[in-house]
């Protein structure tokens, strides 16, 4: 377990530089209960190029759900803000664009022992200075608790996932992004994961080391 969180950890240390070969995101996700019913949900995301140092995406997205059953299926609808500074392929030009987007949600999950499934369809609205697009997005994860025999407090766990996204129009496979990361819950209202996600769009795919924190207010 040891060298698995050493891995995970320092395998990006190694690659900084390789602008075009390897990433990273730093990501925050927060939920705040504001009855039995409604949560506000809000996130930021920080994605750069190498570890800290060349920005390529800033993402910040909040929105309200509503909890059709307890603790397991959710709708929601919600607005994100992308600053995007990424680069042409193959050359060192850079594009520098903001798109809004609305979006609307449906979250189902599972428990089953040791596995926490969860199930998320997305669409978006997605609004640029000169265009507007409409994607759907499937996301399907589990988290696999370690070292307890279900998710619970100082619990270890083993989380992977795999999201497509889908054009509506012109080219209908956008991305595909596939996870596998090594986690810790400290509380019900605390948790961080890290962990090495591939993503392949326009027939390019980059890994990224990604590092989050996860709070329910």
């Amino acid at each position: 377990m040891r060298n698995l969180m050493l891995f995970i950890f320092f395998t990006p240390i190694s690659l900084i530089g390789q602008r075009n070969e390897f990433g990273n995101w730093l990501i925050y996700f927060g939920d705040k209960k504001i009855n039995s019913r409604i949560n506000w949900h809000h996130e930021v995301q920080y994605r750069d190029y190498n570890f800290i140092t060349d920005m390529e995406q800033l993402l910040l997205r909040t929105g309200i759900g509503y909890n059709l059953t307890d603790n397991n299926n959710n709708i929601h609808i919600g607005y994100s803000f992308v600053k995007s500074k990424p680069f042409v392929y193959g050359t060192s030009e850079r594009k520098n664009f903001n798109e809004h987007r609305t979006y609307q949600q449906f979250i189902s999950k599972q428990v089953f022992g040791r596995f926490a499934l969860q199930h998320r369809y997305r669409f978006e609205q997605r609004i640029f200075e000169d265009a507007y697009h409409l994607r759907l997005r499937y996301f399907l994860s589990t988290n696999i608790a370690l070292n307890r025999k279900q998710m619970e407090d100082k619990t270890i766990y083993l989380s992977a996932y795999n999201e497509v996204f889908i054009n509506t129009k012109l080219a209908y496979f956008d991305r595909n992004r596939i996870y596998f990361g090594l986690g810790y819950r400290f509380s019900k209202y605390a948790r961080t994961e890290a962990g090495i996600m591939n993503q392949t769009a326009n027939n390019i795919a980059r890994n990224q080391f990604n590092l989050m924190m996860f709070l329910n207010l």
